[in-house]
């Protein structure tokens, strides 16, 4: 249970649900994050903080996990329940890319079932999802034979569909050669405007001719000018064709409507398991958009502890880190922890010092956590669950109960007491402001003593120095201190744990220019050693922590010298060892080649001896001395300095796994294909900028694979039309080049056929 019941709204909850909502592609999803409830079942809420954690991991580490295509087709599914009934060519096309968006997500959860456990048992939560895969090959592969890419009907969905469309493409043809026949009689006999083009009316071919010509021509007319000078003239022997072209179409639309009927009575009888899966697919939506929530919030699984009470490192409120995120502002995180011997935390510090954003932090980041949503805090945290969760923030004075602040507080006050119990985790904002000081704080002291007494955990803020005076008289209470920096006059925004913090009322008033006598006369009321007493105690705080922070930055530069003087030591001994080989090998080395050249040196002697130097056997054996020489010179190791050996380079390990070439050029295509239109309008573009623009179209458009596309480049003077039609010439993968039909765009637009 949460209390009041605007908790919410008081603790910011309202922004986060609706920023979860944000990240959900369906609708499904959509209202799953509107259902985001508090529980304390423990297994409840283990199961959504292990599902939302694998899914991060699935946001952080996997390449091809769907997200796309994560349309509802609950609605539709419902509307062809009874037998007759339909869908549109549009919602088969919707049906069919869901469809495989489902059957991808579980074919990747039974995949990576030992990796991602929790999501993959999420399948079990929907009768029938497990079984579904071989279903949706079959009707996805029905709904690929009917529909085609563009949400169209098949001309190959029956023999009927094709017959009727081959009799209206004829038909048209006769429409449309007929039409032009008239159009060029009446343009060589002056009937029609200078730049008249056959165009379209009413979905009928006509032809613009002069208005006082238009007797010339039996026919109709469907439409004029603005000016009256031109009218557009259907003529009276295409009446019957266009006849036979309507029964056409509508022959083709009953067809239509037979075709989708039996495709409609396939898909039914499996839609109690598609129902099913769709609300699988909001459900895994659902999850995806608090992993994604989690990401950007710095988010993680703390360790969920069986006991009662929490211990939290570097916790940060969500809220304000994502305001203070592009800023490029760092917001103070918090330290803090409840347990058996300290169960009750009362702050007091000075206004503006932190102490409500402390306590707000608490109560959003716990029923956040009870909600299933990860936290942005260190992974070794420890978090248990409470059954209930009680605020009392902000003012809740109101004119239509006639209540005061101080009222609201005690009635807020009245119900904690009368239902704490060990379970229970509240928090109170300025106990027992709004009446007398005397008064309001006997008052807040015998209450905090009585809520101590039911072995609930709380946070309070506080200004009372009486309430400050409860931690060393009743057991279970500990105080806490928002700290601030006395001499520069600026809170820190640090809570720190063991110490009452000072409201610091005096400096305050005197940094802000506050008359002096005042400040004078109020302290002789308030006694000057108890000021002193305040003062002196934080500032020995603020001088501690910042003792600590120059203690830590010693160590770890002392720790930095001895791990460089470790390195360069074992270094040094690696480079001596090294210098000693290197000599011993060159030394025997030497020996070896001085031996060898010595006994080259004294057979050389014996022989010019024993030949009684002879000339000729001089000279052959002098040779053989110098061969021998640029061997042994060959041979010779290089004479260079020691050198250090390779120091083994050390490779961090990332998380990450970087993206492959090929993955890359994927989502390029992806991204393309989803941002490519199937028609490029260069109308009133230069020469050369059509060229550049026709030139880049085409080569992504092959790139893509797609069959065909268009090029709207209007009809005026035919230069654009004659660039877009010579370019294409060049271009080998182009395998058809034609005009559109008339009631299209005709010379209009360029129809370009691929291979």
């Amino acid at each position: 249970m949460v209390y009041p019941a605007d908790f919410e709204i008081k603790t910011g909850f309202d922004i986060i649900r609706r920023m979860v909502t944000g990240f959900c592609l369906s609708e499904p999803g959509k209202t799953e994050a509107g259902l985001l409830h508090f529980s304390s079942a423990r297994e409840e809420v283990e199961q959504w903080l292990i599902q939302t954690e694998e899914f991060r991991q699935i946001t952080l580490f996997e390449e091809h996990f769907p997200s796309q295509d994560y349309y509802d087709l609950t609605p539709a599914l419902q509307q062809i329940r009874i037998p007759g009934t339909y869908l549109e060519p549009e919602l088969l096309s919707e049906l069919r890319l869901s469809l495989i968006t489902i059957a991808a997500i579980l074919q990747f959860l039974e995949k990576n079932r030992e990796r991602y456990p929790a999501l993959h048992r999420l399948r079990n939560d929907f009768e029938g999802v497990p079984e579904i895969p071989g279903t949706i090959r079959v009707l996805t592969t029905h709904i690929f034979n009917v529909i085609d890419e563009r949400a169209q009907v098949r001309s190959t969905a029956s023999k009927e569909l094709s017959e009727i469309r081959r009799d209206m493409d004829k038909t048209r043809a006769r429409i449309e050669k007929r039409v032009m026949q008239i159009f060029r009689t009446a343009r060589d006999s002056g009937w029609t405007p200078d730049d008249a083009e056959v165009t379209v009316r009413d979905g009928q071919l006509v032809i613009p001719m002069i208005n006082t010509h238009k007797r010339k021509i039996s026919g109709f007319v469907r439409d004029e000018s603005a000016t009256g000078h031109t009218v557009y003239l259907e003529p009276a022997e295409m009446l019957e064709m266009n006849n036979d072209l309507r029964e056409l179409a509508l022959a083709e639309h009953r067809e239509i409507i037979r075709i989708l009927t039996l495709l409609a009575d396939e898909i039914r009888p499996w839609n109690p398991a598609l129902l099913q899966a769709y609300l699988f697919l909001g459900r895994i939506d659902f999850i995806r958009a608090k992993a994604l929530f989690a990401n950007e919030t710095g988010a993680v699984l703390p360790i969920i502890t069986g006991g009662s009470g929490f211990s939290w490192r570097q916790a940060v409120h969500p809220l304000l880190y994502l305001k203070h995120k592009p800023l490029k502002k760092t917001v103070v995180p918090l330290d803090i922890t409840l347990d058996s011997q300290s169960r009750i935390l009362v702050i007091s510090g000075p206004n503006a010092g932190g102490k409500s954003i402390c306590l707000k932090t608490v109560g959003l980041l716990q029923y956040m956590v009870q909600c299933g949503l990860l936290l942005p805090l260190k992974e070794d945290s420890e978090i248990c669950l409470f059954e209930d969760i009680f605020i009392d923030i902000g003012d809740e004075q109101s004119i239509d109960n006639d209540l005061s602040t101080y009222t609201s507080k005690l009635l807020n006050t009245k119900y904690f007491i009368e239902h704490l119990h060990q379970r229970s985790l509240f928090l109170i904002d300025e106990m027992g402001t709004g009446t007398d000081p005397s008064l309001g704080g006997a008052i807040a002291e015998a209450s905090l003593e009585a809520m101590t007494e039911t072995g609930a955990f709380g946070v309070v803020t506080t200004h009372y120095s009486n309430l400050k005076l409860l931690a060393g008289r009743i057991p279970g209470v500990v105080n806490g201190a928002m700290l601030f920096d006395s001499k520069k006059m600026k809170p820190l925004y640090k809570l720190q744990i063991g110490a009452p913090g000072s409201s610091f009322a005096f400096e305050i008033a005197e940094n802000i220019g506050f008359p002096e006598q005042v400040l004078k006369a109020a302290s002789g009321k308030t006694g000057q050693g108890q000021l002193d007493f305040h003062r002196q105690l934080q500032d020995l705080e603020v001088e501690r922590q910042e003792v600590s922070k120059k203690n830590t930055a010693v160590r770890v530069a002392d720790e930095f010298l001895s791990e460089l003087i470790a390195k360069y030591e074992n270094l040094n001994k690696e480079l001596e060892t090294s210098k000693k080989t290197i000599l011993a090998e060159a030394k025997a080395e030497a020996a070896r080649l001085l031996k060898e050249s010595n006994r080259m040196i004294e057979k050389t002697i014996r022989e010019i001896r024993e030949s009684q130097a002879e000339k000729e056997k001089t000279k052959e054996v002098r040779e053989e001395l110098t061969k021998f020489k640029e061997t042994v010179i060959a041979k010779a190791p290089e004479q260079k300095p020691a050198e250090a050996p390779p120091r083994k380079k050390i490779i961090p390990t990332a998380p990450v796994t970087p993206a492959s070439p090929y993955k890359s050029y994927m989502d390029d295509l992806n991204r393309k294909l989803l941002q490519f239109e199937l028609t490029l309008d260069i109308r009133g573009k230069r020469v050369e900028e059509a060229y550049s623009l026709v030139q880049r179209y085409i080569d992504d458009a092959i790139l893509l694979s797609l069959p065909e596309v268009r090029i709207l480049h209007g009809k005026g003077n035919g230069v654009l039309r004659q660039v877009t039609r010579d370019y294409l010439k060049s271009v080998r993968e182009v395998k058809k080049v034609q005009d559109e039909r008339l009631e299209s765009g005709g010379a209009g637009i360029t129809v370009v056929i691929f291979h």
